[in-house]
């Protein structure tokens, strides 16, 4: 197994992550809470060999859509990853841990990808393929880091307001469900957590809701209808390392980390959450 010291990585992307080889990776990273969305899918994570596309396929059915080889043909078509995925391809680069965890997102949570890549679309159609706009980056912020925070508490909003980091990470709190992760959409969240004790920062839409499931859909409806996702700042950093169980070493030390654990910004404030009404 191949480890790395605990990093910051609450700018992700900021340095190149170089994700260990597939023989490198201990199986019991797995075992992370961070998979527990995706254990439907062991194999393609566990297994020895890397599963081939047409494996891909077979076992991670997308309506409409099919994972094809990403290889100079297929990029000679000349046209932008996302465009190629609304005519139906996801491009898709052989033994890539990266890709396959976006393969196993798009199996777990199609809606929320075709909203995504839709709402991408759309950009580029009026930017061009060449030019972002904010809009874009937060679609892809959320794609690459994303998390669904369900909360039942709408009083735990103002400790996350505040950053008041100690209070939001109660262990009571998220032991009886009034805040919880109800998905990880991010893959590159699930790339680095191969690397055991990186502390790692989701970027979340939050809803409030009853249930897991119905804040999902919330937020894929909202994503469709352009109404989260227009600018990163709506997008709530997250510690991953601070839910409790999360992370090995969450002692009153560990809370004391301000450059993980960080203060809130002069001026920084977060848009109010989706939410969902009791049917």
């Amino acid at each position: 197994m191949t480890t790395a010291p605990a990093a910051n990585d609450a700018g992700v992307g900021r340095r190149r992550f170089v994700a260990p080889t597939r023989g490198q990776v201990d199986p019991r990273c797995f075992d992370h809470p961070l998979f527990a969305d995706f254990q439907g899918f062991e194999a393609l994570m566990r297994s020895a060999d890397w599963p081939g596309i047409d494996a891909l396929n077979a076992l991670l059915p997308v309506q409409g859509k099919c994972f094809v080889t990403q290889d100079d043909a297929l990029l000679d078509d000349g046209l932008h990853y996302e465009q190629r995925i609304a005519q139906g391809r996801i491009a898709t680069r052989a033994q890539n841990w990266h890709d396959l965890f976006n393969a196993l997102v798009w199996a777990r949570h199609p809606a929320i990808k075709r909203a995504l890549n839709a709402q991408q679309c759309w950009h580029i159609a009026v930017m061009g393929p060449s030019q972002r706009n904010r809009a874009q980056a937060a679609l892809t912020q959320f794609d690459e880091t994303g998390v669904i925070v369900r909360l039942r508490d709408a009083g735990l909003l103002a400790a996350w307001d505040r950053h008041d980091w100690s209070s939001l990470f109660n262990t009571t709190a998220w032991q009886r469900g009034d805040i919880a992760v109800s998905a990880v959409i991010g893959h590159a969240l699930l790339e680095q957590a191969l690397l055991p004790g990186r502390l790692q920062v989701g970027k979340a839409v939050v809803v409030l809701a009853e249930e897991d499931a119905r804040s999902v859909t919330a937020v894929a409806g909202a994503i469709a209808h352009g109404i989260v996702l227009d600018d990163p700042s709506e997008l709530r950093p997250l510690p991953l390392a601070g839910i409790p169980g999360w992370h090995a070493a969450q002692d009153a030390t560990f809370f004391q980390q301000r450059d993980y654990f960080r203060p809130l910004r002069d001026g920084r404030c977060y848009p109010p959450p989706l939410s969902c009404c009791r049917s």
